[in-house]
């Protein structure tokens, strides 16, 4: 049943037009960066997938850190967030992080191998009936997650199970990696590609409308969004998530990944975020959004060294 529809949703996205890459100048150091990217694709491809994840995380835990200006960025957000904890402990954390940037860079090529649910040992689905119900009803929801573990493999995996929908992404800053992880994606990901911001903001109603769901990484900073709490702390947050479920009465279905060990993950389907709307359009946009928060925050704590915590999450002032 799954891989018949899954066969669906492929010829259904072979008809889709990819997204344009970021319009931007190239400069040289552009393209000194896509022939980075590449050739280190090229190498994790020869050294397969297990290996790879290794190599590359064991790498980045220790090189990682040297790499101050980032680093800082980690340590100072632990530090807001886990005010009693030393820098010792901190520390540790950070390379811990280091280490899971690494092995999911290395990964992203052999995201195919990685998302086979029905007979391979490194992925583990709890809910995947989920999955299969929401693919069979027909009906949109909006799936959200965090940049915990290896968070592309959640959308992989949706489009493994047939689900139709429409991947929302933050577009490289360089155009020219921007359009090669573009063409990636949509090896094993759905064509259906939406940026964020202005450009891909119909799309999202449009996709919507036409009863394809969303899959979106929600836990990055938005300065035009609004203040809600963030793990403990007032944080801008987008709300559109939170909107585009209440306008268009697509439930909100968290999917959050662990690594288990290693290129090891357990991926879990959640219930639907449970919320009654009031009628008070501002308030409810708001309390949804405070309750996604609250749903990424528990995976977060849960597995701290796991999330991406380089991102100015909060406002400079509370540092």
């Amino acid at each position: 049943m799954a891989r018949a529809a899954n066969n669906i949703e492929e010829s259904d996205i072979e008809e889709i037009t990819l997204p344009e890459r970021r319009d931007r100048p190239v400069t040289l150091l552009h393209r000194v960066e896509l022939g980075v990217v590449t050739a280190l694709d090229g190498l994790f491809s020869l050294l397969g997938l297990g290996l790879s994840s290794l190599v590359a995380g064991k790498f980045m835990r220790y090189t990682g850190p040297l790499i101050r200006p980032v680093s800082r960025k980690a340590e100072r957000n632990f530090a807001l967030v886990y005010p009693d904890w030393s820098q010792a402990q901190i520390r540790a954390a950070v390379k811990d992080v280091w280490e899971n940037v690494g092995r999911t860079a290395a990964e992203f090529t052999h995201l195919k191998a990685l998302r086979e649910p029905e007979d391979n040992p490194r992925l583990e689905i709890v809910g995947k009936e989920k999955l299969e119900a929401i693919r069979d009803s027909g009906k949109p929801v909006i799936f959200f997650s965090g940049h915990l573990a290896n968070w592309e493999l959640c959308a992989s995996v949706l489009q493994r199970l047939g689900l139709k929908y429409a991947f929302v992404y933050r577009a490289a800053n360089n155009p020219l990696t921007d359009e090669y992880i573009i063409k990636v994606r949509a090896r094993s990901m759905t064509h259906h590609q939406i940026p964020k911001g202005k450009r891909g903001g119909r799309m999202l109603v449009d996709a919507l409308k036409g009863g394809r769901s969303l899959a979106m990484v929600v836990d990055q900073k938005l300065n035009s969004g609004i203040s809600v709490p963030f793990l403990g702390v007032p944080a801008m947050t987008a709300p559109a998530p939170a909107r585009l479920s209440l306008k268009y009465n697509a439930p909100l279905v968290q999917v959050s990944i662990v690594r288990l060990k290693g290129a090891h993950f357990r991926l879990t389907v959640h219930d639907p975020l449970a919320f009654e709307p009031t009628g008070d359009a501002a308030a409810d946009v708001e309390a949804l959004t405070v309750k996604i928060n609250e749903a990424l925050e528990a995976q977060i704590r849960a597995n701290p060294g796991q999330w991406l915590w380089f991102h100015r999450r909060w406002p400079k002032e509370l540092y």
